[in-house]
């Protein structure tokens, strides 16, 4: 019973502190607007609000799939040849070491105003997380079972298959879930740079006319979807990885 509340609780506890702070320092309504007035522009404006959110979420989960399929990729070639891992290795620090938000601007210039520009900007914050989980998950399977298989004349693709990767699913499984909850950043900050729709968009375009309580409510609602993926993502794991301990 409790945990079934425990997300409802949270949420009344987050916008009574959010509204005790707008009491208490009497910050103007164009700086911080308080829940109400958001909770009045998300009523108001959700059809353009949703019509822009299927820009955003489209760019997120198309996002969250290339960069995970991508990380995935990377850490399978890396496990599967040192050769491969002694180039891929310095490539995938640099890739992270750049700032991401700094190269928006030339996927926009390269890719268009459209989704792809977006999609790509989530790649490259997904994969890298994806990869590195993945790739030490596998480089961690206990040695007694390799061992184990190389004695009783066990094939390289039949260990990979049936015991490094299995015995990395847990690891991979945090890497994706960590990607899941960084994807939007991607999509979002391209729309920003440069785009023609989605919630990213609408937040400059309300900032810009001073629609502060609206561009709270497209805050609210891409949260609330982030937090809704998140709790997919998580479920679809759980259910994959069944033998994974179940902790909370």
């Amino acid at each position: 019973m409790m945990k079934a509340l425990r997300p409802f609780l949270l949420a009344a506890g987050l916008l009574a502190l959010w509204q005790i702070l707008v009491i208490a320092t009497e910050v103007p309504p164009y700086i911080l607007p308080g829940p109400w007035p958001v909770a009045k522009a998300l009523a108001t404006h959700l059809p353009a609000l949703v019509g822009h959110l299927a820009t955003t979420g489209t760019e997120i989960v198309m996002g969250l799939v290339f960069g995970t399929l991508l990380g995935t990729s990377c850490a399978l070639s890396m496990i599967v040849s040192p050769l491969l891992k002694r180039w891929m290795l310095p490539l995938l620090v640099i890739s992270q070491a750049l700032p991401v938000f700094a190269l928006a601007p030339m996927l926009v210039l390269w890719f268009g105003y459209g989704m792809a520009s977006k999609i790509a900007m989530a790649v490259l914050i997904i994969f890298f997380p994806v990869t590195s989980s993945f790739y030490y998950g596998m480089q961690r399977t206990e040695s007694d079972l390799l061992d184990l298989a190389r004695i009783m004349g066990a094939k390289p693709l039949a260990v990979l298959r049936l015991i490094i990767i299995p015995s990395a699913l847990p690891t991979f499984a945090a890497g994706v879930r960590t990607a899941t909850a960084v994807a939007p950043i991607g999509a979002v900050v391209g729309e920003w740079v440069g785009s023609s729709s989605g919630l990213g968009f609408y937040m400059l375009h309300a900032n810009a006319r001073m629609q502060i309580d609206l561009m709270f409510a497209a805050l609210v609602l891409l949260a609330l979807v982030s937090l809704l993926l998140y709790a997919v993502v998580d479920r679809f794991l759980a259910k994959l990885i069944f033998w994974e301990p179940k902790k909370g």
